[in-house]
């Protein structure tokens, strides 16, 4: 079909008086922010001493299977986070390596696992509601049974989080849940039971928060008392405080997060991505408002469609 400049002028003046007529205005979508009962953790890298029994803790809380780099399977060694490996200790290190908590010749541990975002990409991606975020502690959950394999959750998330069972006959989305299952029978999850130094502790994310921001005022070098486990656990771990870098990651990152973390080295150093305070999830939303609120730009587009059919027929006949 040829159409012509003077039709195309003439569709795209049509398209012109319908806009007139029916202006889309800018549609915000609902500013998400955090549950005032939300639940996550704290992660402190600074008190972090790579043992890895945060991983054996999810592996046994989640019943996972071993997953090792090596030939023979024996060790549990994974890479990084997959269908097997919910939550994974890395290590960061420069030049000689020999000091604790240093961007240069230091080294320093990060874990990884899913954030449970204030305003999740994955929810909001996800068409069949198979990501839902909990109402009342706003943990983000995967229901297997909903999934239509997509995959949109994984690239709408902003860490690289969720992960598919490509080596399955039936595959499902597998990412961490918080233990969701245990929280439903008052238990904490796997990862912050089993720490030793209080490097991750359990708790509601508002005293987590204040927490993070305790341990930013301490003195580098001064003995204070830490919590393991849980904020209330009543156990704690002595030993010096370390120099934080001033900043709270999780704290506004896409919205927030529910799981937060302190470092002595820069987040971006430990592969962390740099992320801007508003989510990406409310971004998409509001173009979406904005493009459909009231089906006015898509009534323009067959309106314009239709013109030129037309006239393409009358030129024909």
């Amino acid at each position: 079909m040829k159409i012509k400049r003077r039709d195309f002028l003439k569709g795209a003046a049509g398209c012109g008086v319908l806009a007139a007529v029916g202006q889309p205005t800018f549609a915000k979508a609902e500013i998400k922010e955090r549950l005032p009962g939300a639940l996550g953790f704290l992660y402190d890298s600074t008190l972090c001493i790579g043992c890895q029994a945060c991983m054996v803790g999810c592996k046994k809380a989640n019943d996972m299977p071993v997953e090792s780099s090596d030939l023979l399977p024996i060790w549990e060694n994974p890479i990084d986070l997959s269908a097997k490996t919910l939550n994974i200790i890395k290590k960061y290190e420069n030049g000689t390596g020999t000091n604790k908590d240093q961007e240069t010749d230091g080294f320093a541990y990060v874990k990884r696992q899913c954030m449970h975002c204030a305003d999740p990409g994955c929810v909001s991606a996800c068409p069949v509601s198979a990501m839902r975020k909990n109402p009342d502690t706003g943990v983000v959950t995967y229901n297997k049974d909903a999934c239509i394999g997509c995959r949109y959750c994984q690239v709408a998330c902003p860490f690289n989080i969720p992960k598919f069972e490509w080596d399955s006959a039936f595959p499902q989305i597998v990412k961490c849940q918080l233990c969701s299952h245990l929280l439903v029978k008052g238990e904490i999850p796997g990862c912050c039971s089993s720490c030793p130094t209080g490097a991750t502790v359990f708790g509601p994310t508002n005293e987590l928060l204040a927490e993070a921001k305790r341990r930013q005022q301490m003195d580098p070098g001064k003995y204070y008392d830490f919590p393991i486990s849980s904020l209330d656990s009543g156990k704690t771990f002595s030993r010096e405080a370390a120099s934080y870098v001033p900043q709270i990651y999780g704290e506004n990152e896409v919205g927030g997060t529910q799981v937060i973390m302190l470092a002595g080295i820069p987040f971006s150093k430990l592969g962390l991505p740099d992320l801007p305070e508003k989510s990406y999830a409310a971004t998409a939303e509001n173009i979406q408002h904005t493009l459909y609120k009231g089906m006015i730009v898509p009534i323009i587009a067959l309106a314009g469609l239709f013109y030129f059919v037309n006239r393409s027929q009358n030129d024909k006949d």
